[in-house]
């Protein structure tokens, strides 16, 4: 079992959860297995309606550091209106709706999420591959959000949970409290319960399982999550260099001067 890391940051990113072509387009507070899952299977070139290729990404086990939560914003968006009924948008059933299609559209703006994805030597391997030269571009939930740079840290990891706890360079995060011992509070979404759960840790359930990605026949199971906060050594938020020079170096696996 190896791994790799990615780290999902940008100006806006959108991680529904709930809802479904529907007026009210949610986003979960933290990137959805089946948005990781999508993002993998359009990187290797694999449509919606291959049902059959998602057994592939099932083995994969995620753990997921927010290193910056962002801000919810709201786009109140509309399409098709003061247009003639035959220019308005298009209905399921082959007509026109007659009048403005309003959504209300959720992102998070400004978060950082840094992901350990832990599987099969071969299938984290492709998925590196892949990532490195995907098929179709990758997005953070959306096709409007893109990824900033690195997206990609690290493949062919030994221990990438570990990576996350004790080398990763760490984004800043205003609301963060205080440094205390030499370390600060980070929180932490595990699939697998820790063996040593910090005080604090909570469970929670969320529907975000992809069984099929197909336009009319989409369909999610439930898995649980494990919530804890950990503390991370202060040395992961500060150091001689910008952040950003920082990340490459931790990717191109430089040490800073």
């Amino acid at each position: 079992m190896t791994g790799l890391l990615l780290r999902l940051a940008g100006p806006l990113q959108s991680w529904g959860e709930r809802s479904m072509f529907t007026a009210d387009r949610d986003t979960a507070p933290f990137p959805t297995r089946s948005a990781l899952i999508g993002m993998f299977a359009a990187a290797q070139g694999i449509t919606r309606h291959d049902t059959a290729a998602l057994h592939r990404y099932a083995a994969l086990e995620f753990t997921v550091r927010i290193d910056r939560p962002g801000v919810r914003l709201i786009d109140y968006h509309t399409v098709g209106g003061g247009q003639p009924k035959e220019k308005t948008a298009a209905t399921s059933g082959g007509s026109h709706k007659g009048t403005a299609v309003v959504t209300r559209r959720h992102y998070l703006a400004d978060a950082v999420f840094v992901i350990a994805v832990s599987g099969p030597d071969q299938a984290t391997a492709d998925l590196a591959t892949a990532l490195h030269q995907p098929h179709w571009a990758p997005y953070l939930g959306r096709r409007s959000c893109t990824p900033d740079e690195p997206l990609l840290l690290r493949t062919n990891v030994t221990d990438p949970v570990d990576e996350l706890l004790h080398h990763v360079p760490l984004s800043p995060d205003p609301e963060r409290p205080a440094p205390q011992d030499g370390t600060v509070p980070v929180t932490f979404l595990w699939e697998r319960a820790p063996t040593s759960p910090a005080p604090g840790a909570d469970t929670l359930t969320v529907h975000d399982v992809p069984h099929s990605f197909a336009p009319h026949d989409r369909s999610h199971g439930k898995r649980r999550l494990h919530r804890t906060v950990e503390r991370l050594p202060t040395s992961l938020a500060v150091g001689s260099h910008p952040l950003h020079q920082r990340l490459i170096d931790y990717a191109t696996k430089k040490v800073p001067a």
